[in-house]
């Protein structure tokens, strides 16, 4: 249940008026007195990821603000601007790098600090190099640390010692920690941010339909913003730790690093773990307590909510009261910081959500007991409390990694095991055709013990496909159903139609679930087991509720903070020193870059529609007004563009690109019949040069049976993403190499292509590439190609549709075969010629292997060996939303 806060006085925060309310304040700043001139309001302002692409007359892409919230109150300084507020300044009005002589011995100490150990640093700086070569300013690692200590910084680290009345440790408790109020202003002023953020709750409709992205979109933002004072801005907590611990290499200390982030930054940037929009906030201690094993629990965990408590103390009462802050702008907001997500794992949120209220707390034994008789797990106040509009059952979020992903892996993937037997299921997926980009699992899946996210993630891509026929149809369609939910809850954007494919999905595996009773797959300690009593699988039933309160799940997946650990406390906790230069370091680079440039310190709100080849805040800004800085800026690179340069087709929707280096010069017909094996290749060019003379009204006196081609290997396609059109994807490699040794008929890739008819009807087709090739005329011929010789041409082997998904239901997929003719040749594969820029999407095939697979067959000559395959829709989140929406 939400509760309104209240109002206070309020001081106006361009020139301290005092006012009684901040609607009075409001009024202030919009009457003809205004202390704020109406020159200095914002032009533009950042564009939520649901509308960013979208244009008011031809979009069919609506939404609205929530007309209360994301109100400016006037101008003040982003980090940047309060960089230059530090005492040495006037220092770098002269010297930019101060304390650093120039840019050059800035990056020399940067380097140094950033990969040499404090006794690395003193050995370095002692090398007889330097006797006839000009040192450092700084002469010992000393004065290089003291001098980086110097930098400005915020949000400083700091050690409090705490302690329990009553109970004794082992060790002194220390909490090293730093006020998140403070990081959290830090991250909303930060001008890296300024085209990634959004202020206001907002509702999107797509096609009539309301989508679900990222926080400020769903129902929680609206609501919480309904209860907020007039022209409130809401910055979003979201809290992400993980239990396992990190420990100083010094004494052996443990803790657990807890991490913050704001809700108002798109989601694709806060799913990196490199661009800095997550940042750590403390180190809880991990005690031990002079106390019976049976209390050990109860009082780490009181301990814990107690550290964190300490550290959101601010942040509570800024979430209840507000606060003043400038965004990356300068424009001043007003500002309430409600608790909306703790990413983590089921334990933990366990351990987050337990409270009661029963017999004197500080009586371990009688309070345990009474406890657990009600399934709490003893912590009586727990740090979210006393933190207006939180509640456990809405900010722990069900989350991709553990409840899915890990899910799979110990359940699903263990059914399968048990039912299609681990050597079968193993010779499954070695035999599987390797695509560049693609895990491939050459010794199998079982042997595993231990497994990433990402692993299990390439184990769902196939296993449905691939256990085919080894499996019971009504396993298979439960299996099925299950990785289906799990893609859809992947989705980077919800609709009403998609939440209600996952709720189907779910309620599919449970129509077929008596199956894998049936096959005895389900099994404990004990043996089979007959029920479906696992927390994990209850907890999907609260998806889509999750997704209509708080978005799309996947800005709250607990990957993020298994990143952290590496990306954030690899160098652990030495000491606060360290912690406060690792922060002030990577501040201070930027900074510098562009003071020194001249460039302005304030991101410039982008209005235009451009395509998105990266995500990365602080390249993207670098690209645009500094692009020769570029290598100066850390985290994700763009990917190749090739909408730029490459080959475009018609619709310019799909771009190819070839390398200028050729595989294959000069070949000949003959070479062509030899080197790839393709004895109808004459044919098939004779047949596409007449067809298209037809259709164009093109002819050509070139007589390609004395042609000379060039011929290439491989080629790259890339497309939009299906989810979000402006973004572009990483192109993906297509191969047709000719048979050789290590591939013994060759080793190529399938692909949907566009066929056009004789009556101008154009059928789509499963083909495989097994050619790559352009037409060569002699420097000194008069002819001249017409267009379509002048451009790649790819020879395809065809397949044909045999069965559609609603054939083979438990698969839910298309069922393609080999096409054949029978010439003068005999009978041998179907094949055509089509330009390349008719292919629109890369895909998996997998074999239709049967109740047994034949061990004789490898995956160097999968795909040569079988004539019938399943068309995968899992091959990856993109490919699934293609096949189930665009293609039929």
């Amino acid at each position: 249940m939400l509760i309104c806060a209240c109002t206070f006085t309020r001081l106006c925060p361009n020139c301290s008026g005092e006012f009684s309310s901040i609607e009075a304040v409001v009024l202030h700043l919009n009457s003809q007195s205004t202390c704020w001139l109406h020159e200095a309001h914002p032009q533009h302002s950042p564009v939520p990821p649901g509308l960013r692409g979208s244009h008011p007359s031809t979009s069919d892409t609506t939404g609205h603000f929530h007309p209360r919230s994301g109100y400016v109150f006037g101008l003040g300084k982003n980090l940047f601007d309060r960089l230059q507020e530090d005492q040495y300044n006037y220092r770098r009005e002269v010297n930019t790098y101060y304390p650093f002589h120039d840019e050059g011995e800035w990056e020399l100490a940067r380097f140094l600090v950033e990969n040499l150990n404090q006794m690395q640093i003193d050995k370095f700086l002692k090398l007889k190099w330097f006797n006839t070569r000009p040192k450092p300013s700084f002469t010992s690692k000393d004065q290089l640390l003291d001098w980086m200590d110097a930098l400005p910084c915020f949000a400083e680290w700091k050690v409090s010692n705490l302690e329990f009345t009553g109970y004794k440790t082992i060790r002194p408790i220390q909490l090293i920690w730093r006020d998140a109020l403070e990081v959290v202003k830090q991250l909303f002023s930060d001008p890296v941010f300024a085209n990634h953020i959004t202020f206001q709750p907002h509702i999107v409709n797509v096609r009539n339909q309301r989508e679900y992205g990222d926080y400020m979109s769903a129902d929680l933002a609206w609501k919480i913003q309904d209860c907020l004072p007039l022209g409130a801005t809401q910055v979003p907590i979201i809290l992400g730790s993980d239990k396992t611990p990190v420990t100083r290499t010094t004494g052996g200390l443990k803790m657990h690093p807890i991490f913050i982030t704001i809700g108002n930054l798109d989601s694709e940037v806060r799913s990196k773990a490199t661009l800095r929009a997550w940042r750590c906030i403390a180190y809880m201690p991990i005690a031990k307590f002079r106390v019976h094993p049976d209390y050990q629990t109860i009082l780490q965990a009181r301990l814990w909510h107690k550290c964190v408590d300490l550290v959101c103390a601010n942040l509570k009462l800024a979430a209840k009261t507000g606060c003043f802050m400038p965004d990356p702008s300068r424009f001043i907001r007003y500002v309430f910081t409600p608790l909306v997500a703790h990413v983590c794992d089921l334990p933990e949120a366990s351990m987050i959500a337990a409270i009661s209220k029963t017999t004197d707390v500080w009586d371990l034994d009688k309070f345990q007991k009474a406890a657990k008789a009600v399934n709490l797990s003893g912590v009586h106040m727990p740090y979210w409390h006393d933190w207006i509009y939180a509640c456990p059952s809405v900010f722990l979020a069900g989350q991709i990694l553990h409840t899915c992903l890990k899910f799979f892996a110990d359940h699903l993937l263990n059914w399968t095991k048990e039912v299609v037997g681990k050597p079968e299921l193993d010779a499954r997926f070695i035999t599987q055709h390797k695509r560049v980009g693609t895990r491939h699992f050459t010794k199998g899946i079982t042997h595993v013990n231990q497994m990433t996210g990402r692993e299990h993630r390439d184990i769902q891509r196939t296993i449905v496909a691939s256990i085919a026929g080894a499996a019971p149809p009504r396993f298979i369609r439960a299996l099925r159903a299950l990785i289906e939910f799990i893609y859809l809850a992947q989705n980077p954007v919800h609709s009403a139609d998609t939440l209600m494919s996952m709720a189907q999905a779910l309620s599919d595996f449970h129509a077929f679930k008596d199956a894998i009773i049936k096959a005895q797959a389900r099994r404990g300690k004990k043996g089979s087991k007959e029920d479906f009593f696992i927390p994990k699988l209850k907890l999907l039933q609260s998806f889509r509720g999750t997704v209509e309160r708080l978005g799309t799940l996947m800005q709250f997946t607990a990957d993020m903070t298994e990143c952290l650990l590496i990306t954030h406390c690899k160098d652990l906790f030495q000491s606060v020193q360290i912690l406060n230069q690792q922060e002030s370091i990577e501040l201070f680079n930027l900074y510098a870059l562009l003071h020194s440039r001249g460039a302005s310190l304030v991101n410039v709100i982008s209005t235009e529609d451009e395509a998105v080849t990266t995500i990365n805040p602080a390249l993207s800004w670098i690209s645009h007004i500094l692009p020769d800085e570029t290598h100066s800026v850390h985290g994700p690179r763009p990917v190749c563009n090739h909408f730029l340069k490459g080959i475009l087709s018609g619709d310019a929707l799909t771009a190819f690109h070839l390398t200028l280096t050729l595989d294959f010069k000069f070949l000949s017909p003959t070479d062509i019949h030899s080197v790839y094996s393709l004895i109808d290749f004459d044919h098939a060019l004779s047949q596409f040069i007449r067809r298209f003379s037809f259709s164009t009204g093109e002819h050509t006196r070139w007589d390609h049976r004395y042609g000379r081609f060039s011929a290439w290997k491989k080629f790259q396609l890339q497309l939009h993403s299906a989810f979000q059109p402006r973004l572009i994807m990483p192109s993906r490699v297509v191969q047709a190499y000719p048979p050789g040794e290590s591939f013994p008929l060759g080793n190529c890739d399938n692909v949907l292509v566009n066929i056009t008819g004789d009556n101008g009807q154009i059928t789509t087709r499963v083909t495989q590439v097994r050619l790559i090739f352009q037409p060569n005329l002699p420097h000194a011929s008069n002819l001249v190609l017409p267009s379509y010789l002048s451009c790649p041409l790819l020879y395809i082997q065809y397949y044909h549709f045999v069965a559609s998904p609603n054939d083979r239901p438990e698969l839910a997929m298309w069922t393609v075969e080999r096409s054949y003719v029978e010439d003068q040749h005999g009978k041998h594969r179907c094949g055509g010629m089509v330009p390349l820029t008719s292919v629109t999407h890369a895909v998996e095939l997998i074999p239709e292997y049967g109740e047994k697979i034949d061990e004789k067959i490898s995956s160097a000559v999968c795909l040569e060996s079988y004539d019938r395959f399943f068309l995968n829709n899992f091959a990856d989140k993109e490919s699934y939303h293609t096949l189930s929406t665009e293609f039929a």
